[in-house]
Formats: C-alpha cells, sequence, structure tokens
C-alpha cells in the first residue's frame, strides 16, 4: 500500500474515533436548545447549505478550475459540521452549546442533503457528465463514518454519563494522536502536490474561507457569541468526510489535494481568528 492509498483508510479511522469523542462530549440538551431556535437553525442551514455552495460554485467558474479539483472542493461544500467547530467556537469565547448543537444538526442532515446538492452542482460546475460521486455511497460513508459514531457517543453521555465521562479524556487524546498522524501522512504523500498550489489558487481558498466567516457571522443574530460560534461553524467544512469520499472516488486525482489543500488554510484560518477574537472579547459587545 502507498502513503497515497495509505490517507483514506487512516483519515477514516480518526474522523470515527474523533466523532465518537465529539459525542461523548455534547449533551442532548444542546441540541434540543439549538432546534428549538428555529430561525437561527433556518439562517445556518440556508447558508452552509446555500450561501456557501453557491459561493463555492461561482468561484470555481470565476477561477476556472480544473474539473476534478473542483469535484473535491465542491464535495466540501457541501459537507458542514465538522467536530472542531466547537473547541474553536470555545477559544473564540463563543457560544460553544450553539456550536455543538449546530453541528450535531448540520451532520446528521448531511447525510441526506449532502449527496442530493452534490449530484445536483457537480455536473454544472465541472462542464462534464463524467465525473460522478456514487450518491448511495456517499450516503453509506457519512452515515458510518459521521452520523453514526456521533449518535453512539451522544447516546453514551445521554444515558451513561459516568461513563462517557471517564472515556471522554482518553478519546481526545486518542484522537490527538490519530489527526497528527493523519495530517504527518497527508504532509509526506502530498508534499509536491500541495507545493505547486499558485498563489492565485491560495487566495482563492482564501476568499472562500472569509466569505464562508462573514456569511456565518451574519446568519447568527444579533449577539456577539451565537455570531461567533455560527460563524466558526460555517467556516469549518469537514474535511475528513471530504477525504474519505475523494479518495474513494477520485483517488490519485486534483480533488484529493483541493480537499487536502483547502482544509490546511480553513484550519490556520479559523483558528487564527478564533485566536484573534479569544484576545480581543470587549472589542464587540453584545447587541441583544
Amino acid at each position: 500500500m502507498s502513503l497515497d492509498q495509505a490517507i483514506g483508510p487512516l483519515v477514516a479511522i480518526a474522523l470515527i474515533e474523533l466523532m465518537v469523542a465529539t459525542g461523548l462530549g455534547i449533551r442532548l440538551a444542546d441540541i434540543t436548545s439549538a432546534a428549538r431556535d428555529w430561525r437561527l437553525l433556518a439562517r445556518a442551514g440556508l447558508v452552509n447549505y446555500v450561501a456557501v455552495p453557491f459561493a463555492a460554485v461561482l468561484l470555481l467558474l470565476l477561477f476556472r478550475v480544473e474539473p476534478t479539483a473542483a469535484a473535491g472542493f465542491l464535495i466540501l461544500a457541501v459537507c458542514p459540521g465538522a467536530p472542531y467547530a466547537p473547541p474553536l467556537t470555545a477559544l473564540a469565547g463563543g457560544n460553544v452549546a450553539v456550536s455543538a448543537g449546530l453541528m450535531m444538526v448540520l451532520a446528521g442532515s448531511s447525510v441526506v442533503v449532502a449527496p442530493l446538492l452534490l449530484f445536483m452542482l457537480l455536473p454544472f460546475t465541472t462542464g462534464s457528465g463524467e465525473l460522478r460521486v456514487d450518491a448511495l455511497s456517499m450516503f453509506g460513508t457519512i452515515l458510518v463514518t459521521q452520523l453514526l459514531p456521533l449518535s453512539s457517543g451522544l447516546a453514551m453521555n445521554h444515558w451513561r454519563p459516568d461513563l462517557a465521562a471517564r472515556l471522554l479524556k482518553p478519546a481526545v487524546a486518542v484522537g490527538k494522536v490519530l489527526n497528527v498522524a493523519a495530517i504527518g501522512l497527508i504532509l509526506l504523500a502530498q508534499a509536491r502536490q500541495l507545493m505547486d498550489i499558485r498563489l492565485i489558487g491560495i487566495l482563492a481558498m482564501l476568499l472562500w474561507l472569509s466569505l464562508s466567516i462573514v456569511l456565518g457571522w451574519l446568519a447568527g443574530g444579533p449577539q456577539d457569541t451565537c455570531r461567533r460560534a455560527v460563524a466558526l461553524t460555517t467556516s469549518i467544512r469537514n474535511v475528513g468526510l471530504g477525504v474519505v469520499i475523494t479518495t474513494s472516488a477520485f483517488a490519485g486525482t486534483p480533488a484529493v489535494t483541493a480537499v487536502l489543500a483547502y482544509g490546511l488554510v480553513q484550519l490556520l484560518g479559523s483558528f487564527l481568528l478564533a485566536l484573534w477574537w479569544h484576545h480581543t472579547p470587549s472589542l464587540i459587545g453584545d447587541a441583544a
């Protein structure tokens, strides 16, 4: 097995473990609270499933991105609900309960919405009917690597909170090791492809990230803490899921490099934003 071939399985294992750990740390009350605020939920849903994918399509057409690379970006555009959003929201001083609740709702809804969106957007954006992602296979991938592990951790936290509390710390530690291993393998296997990305490509990715943050901020409502939560939850697309899908559907193509490159850009950019918010808590007060 080559290094490129090892990326998919390792990232899948890391994603499953991370989703279980995330579920162990989320209360059912956070999800029900997010679901009860239907206005916030509707705004976040529209931004994540309409505005962000629409912005991605416009940028891909504007910059005339190579079709398989465009497919990679589109896969990320339709896959919100990344587990890194709540920790970044906590660092930023945002509403962690809102971020966790939205992350769960988006992760759950993406099982159905993401394959449908990709089915509609992929032929239009790439201009090729030959590039396809099997919707049923994508559904199964999201179900197995995201929804089921997340739900199992959440169920344990709800029914056995004592056991969940004991497992949370070692689960987070294992997750960190797996994520470091996955990132290291990605950098080792894809170093040449990542170095070949032109400056205009990096600027385009930064523009898409900036648009995602602004759209999420606007959807967050009047309270600053909710704005930070929705902005970061929107900016962080589920790269782990994107890697699993692209390595299965478009192995050895620029689609994989596109997902990995944007994953690094969004993680660094969102982390720096969260860090800036952490050190500037009094610059923007709640408007509520």
